[in-house]
């Protein structure tokens, strides 16, 4: 038996231990959840009897679980946060400051300490200042807390930057260059991570991959979503066009904060009009960050499109339930004919089940991961293209599907495959962690 495919929960008798840091909200925002769910279940797969706890924006210690081959698995829940509530132990000052004081019994130090390894994926694209240098903070803190207790930190595949203040970038660099390993999810985010590094690059440390995600499992959703989301998709044999509204950047203010140059959600609405009066396909409906009254929530603009759309077209076009996670959605999404998403982790789900898509693109960082599936032709900048430019662009897109459709029927498995071989190193690397800290274990 191999490495990567024993199952006796330990190569050495012992059970390795891990921290998972850069989760936060993973039941309000899928694409994170994505991140969470398929890290977790890569490692439990090859590792079951691994202790894992994930640090998350909850307070205390829990339990948890996730999906390992669409079953429950146990796992710890401990919470972290960038909080002004210095006398929690969630917070991370306290952290800090208990571990100058011998630990002071910190719950979640206490789990660091313990761990053979930390893994930190920083919510995939949050390794950069440009959301602010409170999320920076929020980022940065774990890998500081590891470092400061000398334990194995492991970037998992990310983007890093872009970093705009000089004082900031230096410091990414220095808590980059303590890790003991880092991923980046494609030539692009790599190309920046070698720029961070500068002569520090060290090829065996330093390693391109891809998003975490495109390892994650669909999974049937739960009744009754899955009769109603079944019964629709087999109603009618024609393609189903995927559509994501952001609530990021349907509102004004997120426009102007990344610089878009026009209306996405109007032009989402024209987009779904286009499809349903010149082509035979119905629209489906995905949100993929849910915060209830949030100004970024994706259910609420996604509610308003479907409010516009449905006194006209009827049944043609529908709207995720409710309840979904990132496996679910992600199998719903896989159902699509084409996939049109305003959040990078809904457009994953749909390149990662080999379904054509496109991309209302803010940042430079979905073009890297289109581009490592062949797709980089398929992103439409919303920074650069507006109004009709940007609604051509995405109709493009829809029109070249059956040519998208064979480049990731190649491009996907691969992608799939390589996400599949990271992971056995992390995990090979969690194990060389482990019997370094307990040589008495190795048999």
């Amino acid at each position: 038996m191999t490495e990567a495919t024993d199952t006796t929960g330990s190569s050495a008798g012992r059970p390795i231990s891990a921290c998972l840091f850069g989760v936060p909200g993973a039941h309000l925002n899928l694409g994170v959840g994505a991140l969470r769910a398929a890290t977790l279940g890569g490692l439990l797969a090859r590792e079951p009897g691994a202790q894992v706890t994930v640090f998350d924006d909850g307070w205390g210690q829990r339990a948890g679980h996730t999906f390992v081959a669409g079953r429950p698995v146990p796992i710890s829940l401990a919470g972290a946060r960038h909080s002004r509530r210095y006398h929690r132990p969630e917070s991370y000052l306290n952290m800090r400051i208990s571990a100058a004081l011998g630990g002071l019994g910190n719950a979640g130090l206490a789990r660091i300490d313990a761990a053979d390894v930390v893994l930190d994926v920083s919510g995939g694209d949050s390794f950069s200042d440009i959301y602010g240098e409170h999320r920076f903070r929020t980022v940065t803190w774990p890998k500081r807390l590891a470092l400061l207790r000398r334990r194995p930190l492991v970037l998992l595949p990310q983007t890093y930057g872009p970093f705009r203040s000089a004082r900031l970038r230096a410091e990414a660099a220095a808590l980059v260059r303590g890790a003991r390993a880092a991923w980046a999810r494609d030539p692009e985010s790599f190309a920046a991570l070698a720029d961070l590094l500068g002569p520090d690059l060290d090829p065996s440390r330093h390693r391109e991959g891809v998003d975490v995600a495109f390892g994650l499992e669909p999974r049937v959703p739960d009744e009754p979503a899955y009769q109603r989301l079944a019964g629709w998709f087999e109603a009618d044999p024609g393609p189903v066009a995927g559509i994501n509204v952001s609530g990021l950047i349907a509102r004004p203010e997120g426009r102007a904060r990344f610089g878009l140059t026009g209306d996405t959600a109007e032009v989402a609405t024209r987009l779904c009009e286009r499809l349903l009066d010149r082509s035979e396909a119905r629209v489906i409906i995905v949100p993929h960050v849910l915060t209830p009254n949030g100004a970024d929530d994706d259910r609420s603009a996604s509610e308003r499109l479907y409010a516009t759309l449905a006194p006209r077209y009827g049944d043609r076009v529908y709207l995720v339930p409710s309840g979904l996670d990132p496996h679910q959605s992600k199998w719903a999404i896989a159902r699509t004919s084409w996939f049109c998403g305003m959040r990078m982790h809904a457009t994953i789900a749909a390149l990662s089940s080999g379904v054509p898509a496109a991309v209302v693109a803010y940042s430079d960082k979905a073009r890297g991961v289109f581009a490592s599936v062949g797709q980089r032709a398929h992103v439409a900048d919303a920074r650069r293209l507006a109004g009709a430019d940007l609604l051509d662009a995405l109709w493009a897109s829809w029109t070249g599907r059956a040519a998208a459709a064979a480049e990731l029927a190649v491009r996907a498995p691969a992608a799939i495959a390589r996400a599949a071989a990271q992971m056995d190193e992390f995990v090979a690397l969690a194990r060389t962690e482990r019997d370094r800290r307990h040589p008495a274990g190795v048999r």
